[in-house]
């Protein structure tokens, strides 16, 4: 669904990211991890265009080049680490942006849109949200909102930047769950970057680890989150042991007084 390959990022005069190949199937849910810099969600806006960016970029078959933007929005819903959330529009009127892709220039929302949003908002449990301003949730809330606009896109590929990002363990578990649930209903292709090694091994098939802008290990959880590659890439003294399925645990182990 997603093929990338010698994908280069240069900002300024920092060279971001340098030969960065990925694939990623129809259905499967990848992570980037990786060190504070390394580069991951500069590789969600390449792939998602909205960075000028060297090498090739593939989009269910079709050179991400080639798309327009509004056809781009068509195969891919982006959901940034922090949106802007206007605080007094409304839970509905935010998501129903997510239809934007459908509605002629100059036009207006149709009934089909309307529907559509409001049945991801019940998909969600955000009916009883879709009259609150944005400014009166919380952040569990808040981030299911801007899950919600996403999905109302109705792409088959979800880029989520840091989606558990500032929540309690309890809604980061929440919007997780959820994600993977729909994932599973709908074949969703979901790439996610996630600061948590942990949760990232046991919810993603595939880990990418990138270090100083390269892809420096990709693999299936196990192959990926190891004591060499976390401790020499992370700087950090760490044991891993297995977990629930088989999945790799990352336990911090602290160092002499």
């Amino acid at each position: 669904m997603i093929a990338v390959k010698g994908l280069s990022v240069r900002l300024g005069e920092r060279e971001v990211l340098t030969d960065v190949d990925l694939q990623v199937r129809r259905g499967a849910w990848l992570a980037v991890i990786g060190p504070n810099g390394a580069g991951k969600s500069t590789l969600l806006k390449a792939v998602m265009g909205l960075l000028a960016h060297r090498g090739e970029v593939t989009l269910d078959g079709r050179p991400s080049g080639t798309l327009s933007p509004r056809d781009r929005a068509r195969l891919v819903a982006y959901a940034p680490q922090t949106p802007a959330l206007p605080p007094d529009m409304t839970v509905f009127d935010y998501a129903l942006l997510g239809r934007t892709p459908y509605i002629p220039y100059l036009g207006r929302e149709s009934r089909t849109d309307r529907d559509v949003t409001g049945s991801v908002l019940d998909r969600l449990n955000l009916t009883p949200f879709a009259a609150r301003r944005l400014g009166e949730l919380s952040g569990g809330e808040r981030q299911r909102v801007v899950l919600a606009r996403a999905l109302v896109q109705q792409a088959p590929v979800l880029l989520l930047d840091e989606p558990t990002t500032a929540l309690d363990l309890g809604h980061q578990q929440q919007v997780l769950e959820l994600v993977d649930r729909l994932r599973l209903a709908d074949e969703l292709t979901v790439v996610t970057t996630l600061h948590d090694l942990t949760v990232a091994g046991q919810y993603a098939d595939h880990l990418l680890l990138l270090a100083e802008g390269r892809a420096v290990a990709c693999g299936e959880p196990a192959q990926v989150l190891t004591v060499p590659l976390v401790s020499g890439h992370f700087d950090a003294r760490v044991m891993i042991e297995q977990g629930p399925g088989g999945r790799p645990v990352v336990h911090l182990v602290r160092g002499e007084p």
